[in-house]
């Protein structure tokens, strides 16, 4: 169903504790995200929004507030349960690529599914068939150090994409990359959130790149304070 809620925070708070010091990352901030909807979430550094993406993944988990996935509250599941979740339904892209060096481009998208029951050879077909999905069908056997930026970043994408998963975060994916670059990046974003129907959730200080998403969330201070649908405001 095209209006399915696959993401919803409701009065998410995180606080961190050093001694007697408390920080405020995050107050009460409510969300809901669509099925096939990508969303962009901007705002200052320290505003909160890696904090808020990191909890929306299940990477942390909240002070007070939820995070449910698909209708599956975060906060029911033991920590193996969160791990299995985002392995099933979750990928994500981050600003340094996280690729390993010393393999090929064709093995760095194959990991993810190593953790699965799938043979090698559909392992490997599948891998060859997510990178030239982000056109980089002429490079798989290529180290990540044989590749530019913006193809290490196609490869991370691959990687993220290849377990066909409910949702991909993207925490400043644009962040390393010239704008050019970027702006290219984040266009193959949207082809593949549209062909493939995957929810996107993207963190960037970049607002030409926040503004190719359907939805930007503002963040500051912690809180949401406005959110712009196809450049109208809505809060």
């Amino acid at each position: 169903m095209e209006d399915e809620c696959v993401v919803e925070a409701v009065n998410l708070t995180k606080i961190y504790r050093s001694g007697k010091v408390e920080v405020v990352a995050l107050k009460d901030v409510n969300l809901k995200v669509r099925r096939g909807e990508f969303i962009s979430i901007v705002g200052p550094s320290g505003s909160g929004k890696s904090t808020l993406l990191h909890l929306l993944g299940g990477l942390d988990t909240p002070t007070r507030g939820e995070v449910y996935i698909e209708g599956i509250n975060l906060a029911k599941l033991n920590s193996d349960e969160r791990a299995d979740l985002r392995k099933r339904k979750i990928g994500f892209i981050f600003q340094a690529y996280n690729l390993i060096p010393r393999m090929t481009a064709l093995k760095n998208v194959e990991l993810p599914l190593l953790l699965s029951n799938m043979g090698k050879r559909a392992r490997r077909m599948l891998a060859i068939k997510m990178l030239e999905a982000v056109g980089l069908g002429d490079k798989i056997d290529r180290r990540p150090t044989e590749l530019s930026g913006g193809e290490q970043q196609r490869v991370a994408i691959a990687r993220a994409l290849v377990t066909r998963p409910s949702i991909v975060l993207g925490d400043e994916i644009t962040g390393n990359l010239d704008s050019k670059t970027a702006m290219e990046i984040v266009s193959l974003l949207r082809r593949l959130n549209e062909q493939f129907g995957t929810t996107f959730i993207i963190v960037t200080h970049n607002l030409e790149v926040a503004r190719v998403a359907d939805r930007t969330v503002y963040l500051r201070d912690g809180r949401v304070v406005k959110e712009v649908v196809n450049r109208r405001e809505v809060v």
